[in-house]
């Protein structure tokens, strides 16, 4: 046990020197373009939804640049001024965006930006320390994100009435492959003989919800809280407990606390990614929302079995 207390303090210490080494990358230097919608979105996903929908006629300039983690992200002056200058402005909601609330308070009245709150109408789960407090990782349900890309589309006609048709035949076509996403998913897991997943981030309770699955997590909702020792020594005894082969970590994130307690377990690591950005590599490789889903979901089910 002593030799324990010694191990567990000594993950702490990784974990903090992994945060504190972190830093910020510069904000998008995409810029605006005329005869097309500006739509400006927060973070990965909502980019993704957006250059599905609007095609040809929208030009989307996402602000967390790849490879950046966007929970602490903040916008910079070039951001402010293209988020003023567009005609969309989409941001995930329960409380993704701390930032957003204050940029929110300085749109004129008279601005003609549609601002759309991705989430809003999404089946959102609470978190347990407070009844008003949501977990924010809503498009990780790939349902979800069937209601997210509705309100994008719903922006997009009223910012540009002349192509709805376009619109609405881009959304329904690419909510067609977000519910093929879910049937895949529900299909797979269905077969698998484990439920339990060990991550690094609690950021996969929608998958779980969706797909009967418990996750038990090193950090909390932001990839940055900070575990106790307790908490490592309760992620080890999960392991144990369900004779769990894999932790799961995420790219965007440092891997040396999970790689460690995964050693310490003496079982292995794996990716599964929240979908919060792209890595460069996954950006140059064509990489998009839902081939992660499905390269997500191939690694669950071998973590699974």
């Amino acid at each position: 046990m002593f030799k324990k207390g010694f191990i567990y303090i000594g993950l702490l210490a990784i974990f903090l020197f992994v945060v504190t080494g972190c830093g910020s990358a510069p904000g998008s230097k995409a810029g605006l373009i005329e005869g097309k919608v500006n739509v400006v979105t927060s973070f990965y996903p909502l980019y993704d939804f957006t250059r599905n929908i609007g095609g040809e006629y929208v030009n989307v300039i996402n602000l967390v640049p790849a490879g950046v983690e966007p929970h602490d992200w903040s916008p910079k002056s070039r951001d402010i001024k293209n988020m003023n200058n567009a005609q969309v402005f989409v941001y995930q909601g329960a409380g993704f965006e701390g930032w957003v609330g204050d940029f929110l308070q300085t749109i004129p009245k008279d601005s003609s930006l549609k601002v759309v709150e991705a989430s809003q109408g999404s089946d959102l789960i609470k978190t347990s320390d407070s009844k008003e407090a949501y977990d924010p990782h809503a498009w990780l349900s790939p349902l979800n994100a069937v209601k997210m890309a509705n309100n994008i589309k719903n922006a997009l006609i009223a910012a540009d009435p002349a192509h709805k048709d376009a619109f609405e035949q881009n959304y329904q076509a690419y909510a067609a492959k977000l519910k093929d996403l879910d049937v895949r998913y529900r299909t797979e897991l269905a077969k698998t003989s484990k439920k339990e997943i060990a991550v690094s981030h609690q950021a996969f309770a929608y998958m779980c919800r969706d797909y009967g699955l418990t996750q038990l997590a090193i950090m909390g909702l932001s990839p940055e809280a900070e575990p106790t020792a307790q908490d490592l020594k309760n992620m080890n005894q999960y392991i144990k407990e369900h004779q769990l082969k894999y932790i799961f970590f995420e790219e965007l994130v440092s891997d040396k606390l999970a790689k460690t307690l995964a050693k310490d377990a003496n079982v292995d690591t794996m990716v599964l990614n929240p979908l919060e950005g792209l890595t460069a590599e996954q950006e140059k490789a064509g990489k998009d929302y839902i081939s992660i889903m499905d390269d997500n979901l191939k690694n669950l089910v071998k973590a699974l079995q």
